[in-house]
């Protein structure tokens, strides 16, 4: 049986940055940026949110029907670096912990790092955050939610990038024709992330 997907709107994002924080709250790159259990509960949503409000305006959210799966995504031309990098007089990644969280840098840095690894020069789509429920992972929904861009990008020889934040979801999307790109960003004394980068498989 298919997976209903469909674009969320405004009118989902509280259920998208809801979607984000519960799946995230576990993961070790989350767990860097704001660590200690008591303090990413209270503060992590905080960054879900402006990156929901980003992928909103400038990307698309796709959204299983029942809620239960998101995933967001940007599509970056060839001559754009993507990753919601700022131009020189516009510094987003310093607005953004302003609006987050002023004391901690590591919401700046995470921001900054990552932009450095993200390949230019070639158009692709970015799968900037794929989140599920934690009561329905296993379920197959986040393969679905990838699959169905994945194809598309197969059709308009398209290729797409992402950033794995665990050796887990790196073997996962290694499944669906992602491959490692270049070496491993380790995080200033914490984990290390996993550049992902996928060729646009050809058809018949």
């Amino acid at each position: 049986m298919g997976v209903a997907i469909r674009t969320a709107g405004d009118g989902d994002r509280e259920l998208v940055v809801r979607l984000l924080d519960e799946a995230f709250q576990d993961d070790p790159v989350s767990g860097w940026v704001f660590p200690g259990d008591e303090y990413r509960r209270t503060t992590h949503h905080r960054l879900m949110a402006a990156f929901t409000d980003v992928v909103l305006a400038e990307g698309r959210v796709d959204l299983t029907e029942d809620g239960s799966a998101c995933a967001l995504w940007m599509s970056v031309p060839a001559d754009e670096p993507g990753h919601g990098e700022e131009q020189p007089d516009d510094d987003g990644f310093a607005r953004m912990r302003q609006a987050v969280d002023p004391d901690n840098e590591r919401v700046e840095l995470i921001g900054r790092l990552t932009a450095d690894i993200h390949p230019s020069g070639r158009a692709h789509e970015y799968l900037w955050m794929i989140g599920v429920a934690p009561g329905r992972q296993g379920e197959g929904l986040g393969t679905a939610l990838i699959g169905s861009v994945l194809d598309r990008c197969d059709q308009e020889g398209l290729a797409a990038y992402l950033e794995a934040s665990s050796e887990r979801s790196a073997r996962l999307y290694r499944r669906l024709g992602f491959e490692v790109s270049g070496e491993p960003l380790a995080l200033p004394d914490g984990p290390r992330m996993w550049p992902m980068w996928r060729e646009p498989r050809t058809t018949g």
